[in-house]
């Protein structure tokens, strides 16, 4: 029997990300521009199943064709015939959906591989009985053998992302390992080179490594257009290694987003967003970063828009190396009443920042006040849908222009409300409080965690002219009361130096900035909570913070002794930082549940949140902060691996408590997104039903358009790809 962590539940939620009335409300002009923006990101968002895993964009192409033919219900009809009971046809379905939730079949949150919960004979049955394959057997039989063996497989390395022997990654090719990677960043940085849109190849030539990288553009030739670099392609001698940088990587998916952005401008509603959308199109055209980064820019000037937006190679949580980021766009409506509030926090920040418990001189010069908008998400093409985001992710530009921050609030509405029954590990006393204020208390912490988290603290940066951006004579390292001697090179960036724990230490840092902070009584009036309510809220957020750390360990794969979910190691980090304060602050004690199966308790001592819960995060928090200012990645990394270590050893057995999490775990939910279709000169918000037959006739309905060019394009590119996982 299949471990149930590799597969998705039957009952799964699956919920409607709602956003019908705010797109009522937009003009016609907004609503076009929302439309062509969408557009390009799901196109582009495409790429992620190239980013994701060998198989992926066959799976999808074979789902594709399949369900064009025929929808949900009427495939039931003949899976029925084929001999499927309906829990075996629904388990399709939900991997189905899975498979397009997550833009590929590795979980975008936690990068645990899943398979269909059914055999494989009878999945094979319901293709066999599929009209696609009645009316094309040659070409259906040829896309299952394409995917059908990885489809089910669960081979040690199989089961999670990862580089090397550690997982699967196709940002590298198969023969690579970590000091490949590693090869690689020191000849990008000695390039100017972002790793953000690259994926590296690694080969044999007369027994001497070479590499290419490849850029992601819409160009496929390697010499340089008008105005762009000519050094940024071609070939390099690089420590006795060959690389050669070249042009093309996903090209038809960047063509389709260069196309759709065009159609966007027309409708653009300033000066700033036409030359941001200019920007990405180089960006996408010709593989630049450094063209996104200057539409990132125009994109921090369009202050307060109506229709939010942005799109790139944003996050890099799933590079196993942490440089390279995953495609992803949003589109999305601003929420004026809530956006309220986050404004006020915003006015607020100048006030707040100084209680962080850093050094002024380890704080930025100046606070760039960004927009904070709280925002109804219409489209979010990519592997999975966040509550918040602070973007830009480029240091130099949040360390001295700005930056953006965004609540994702039909997001917050369904993805974080819970069951009473379903609530886990908690005593029952503070489950109704828990319901009661978990929206409430998120709420605050997205808030903090985006805005003063990841908005806050400087980096200390000696440029290219040998100039330092802060008095290298005078500042003095808080915790061994010595000169600052060390700090980031004009080439190197927060991602590059800290690689692969530069994403879990900055989440763990931004969700202590959250909790430390939500304990001021200002920003719990900014949100509309004083006296009782307001302490209810604090204890609420502490609470949810601790039962998140046990949960992480889900997270966590014992074998290669690797955490797969930067937030959720994060909040394990915040956990042990917890547990360790001692003094009953937090209490965390194996029981046996009212099945007569291992279950868990935790509390947290609300009368010890103020003194020692405050007191342990200031340390810890004035610690991380103090390793990322000066780029010590030595100390960083040897303080985040002592709190991220699970072992059977000390005052609780983690890998124990790992199987009672695994036991008693629930699937996130999926979310189901609306299209938009233009009738005439209207644009028409096209909604689907909240279950898993309605996420799979939007993603049949999305493209339909030029569906079967589409799939022949992502067949070819993963028929390009295929000789590097081997």
């Amino acid at each position: 029997m299949v471990d149930s962590q590799y597969y998705l539940p039957n009952d799964i939620g699956v919920s409607v990300l709602d956003c019908s009335e705010a797109f009522r409300l937009l003009s016609p002009q907004e609503k076009l521009y929302a439309h062509y923006l969408s557009r390009a990101a799901w196109y582009g968002g495409l790429a992620v199943l190239l980013q994701t895993s060998p198989e992926s964009a066959n799976i999808f192409v074979l789902l594709q064709r399949i369900f064009r033919k025929q929808s949900p219900a009427q495939l039931e009809q003949v899976a029925t015939a084929a001999g499927l009971s309906s829990e075996e046809y629904q388990a399709f379905l939900v991997y189905a959906a899975g498979l397009y939730a997550n833009m590929g079949n590795y979980k975008s949150f936690g990068d645990t591989k899943f398979i269909p919960n059914l055999p494989q004979e009878k999945l094979k049955a319901v293709v066999w009985a599929s009209q696609a394959f009645q009316e094309d057997p040659t070409e259906i039989e040829a896309l299952w053998n394409s995917c059908s063996h990885l489809l089910y497989s669960l081979g040690d390395k199989e089961k999670q992302l990862g580089l090397g022997d550690k997982g699967i990654t196709t940002y590298f090719s198969g023969n690579c390992c970590l000091e490949d990677a590693e090869l690689a960043q020191k000849f990008l940085d000695s390039q100017k080179l972002s790793a953000y849109n690259t994926r590296l190849f690694k080969s044999d030539s007369g027994g001497k490594a070479c590499y290419e990288v490849r850029l992601a553009s819409a160009v496929q030739k390697d010499c340089a257009a008008e105005g762009e670099d000519k050094s940024r392609c071609g070939r390099f001698s690089f420590e006795d290694k060959e690389f050669t940088v070249t042009r093309g990587d996903y090209a038809p998916l960047m063509e389709n987003v260069c196309h759709y952005l065009n159609q966007a401008k027309a409708y653009a509603a300033n000066d700033n967003q036409e030359k941001m959308i200019e920007e990405y199109k180089r960006s996408f055209t010709l593989g630049s970063v450094d063209a996104h980064k200057e539409g990132s820019r125009y994109w921090i000037k369009d202050k307060g828009p109506i229709v939010e937006s942005y799109i790139g190679f944003i996050e890099s949580y799933r590079d196993p190396f942490g440089s390279r980021g995953e495609f992803e766009g949003f589109v999305a409506i601003v929420n004026k009443a809530m956006s309220e509030r986050f404004a006020k926090l915003v006015s607020s920040a100048e006030v707040l920042l100084p209680e962080l418990p850093w050094p002024k001189e380890f704080e930025k010069d100046t606070f760039l006040k960004p927009d904070f908008t709280s925002l109804d998400v219409l489209t979010f093409a990519g592997s999975g849908i966040p509550a918040g985001i602070n973007i830009p992710n480029y240091d130099d530009i949040r360390q001295s222009e700005g930056f953006k921050n965004v609540s994702l609030g039909n997001v917050l509405t369904v993805a974080y409300t819970t069951k009473k029954e379903k609530l886990t590990f908690l005593e029952e006393e503070d489950k109704d409080l828990f319901i009661k204020w978990k929206d409430s208390s998120f709420e605050v912490q997205v808030g903090l965690h985006e805005l003063l988290g990841h908005g806050s603290g400087k980096l200390f940066i000696k440029d290219d002219k040998g100039k330092f951006n802060f008095d290298q004579n005078k500042v003095v390292n808080p915790e061994t009361g010595e000169k600052v001697s060390s700090w980031y090179e004009s080439s190197e960036t927060w991602d590059s130096k800290f690689s692969t724990i530069a994403s879990t230490y900055e989440e763990c840092r931004a969700e202590c900035v959250g909790l430390y902070l939500c304990l001021n009584n200002q920003v719990l009036s900014v949100f509309g909570h004083d006296g009782q309510e307001a302490e209810e809220v604090v204890y609420v957020n502490w609470l949810s913070m601790v039962r998140a750390g046990l949960l992480g360990l889900e997270f966590y794969t014992p074998e290669n002794k690797s955490w797969r979910q930067a937030h959720m190691q994060a909040r394990f980090v915040i956990l042990r930082v917890l547990l360790d304060a001692g003094e009953g602050l937090v209490t965390l004690k194996e029981v046996t549940g009212q099945d007569g199966k291992p279950d868990a308790r935790i509390t947290l001592n609300r009368s010890k949140i103020r003194t020692v819960g405050k007191n342990a995060i200031h340390k810890f928090l004035c610690k991380l902060q103090v390793f990322k200012s000066t780029a010590d990645v030595e100390g960083g990394r040897a303080l985040y691996d002592e709190h991220s270590t699970v072992s059977d050893s000390g005052a609780h057995n983690f890998l124990r408590l790992r199987e009672t999490v695994l036991l008693r775990k629930e699937e996130r939910k999926l979310f189901v997104q609306a299209n938009t279709k233009v009738t005439g000169d209207s644009v028409e918000l096209v909604e689907y039903e909240g279950s898993a037959a309605g996420l799979i006739c939007s993603f049949t309905e999305r493209f339909q358009d030029d569906a079967e060019q589409l799939e022949n394009n992502l067949l070819q590119l993963s028929k390009k790809d295929a000789p590097c996982w081997c």
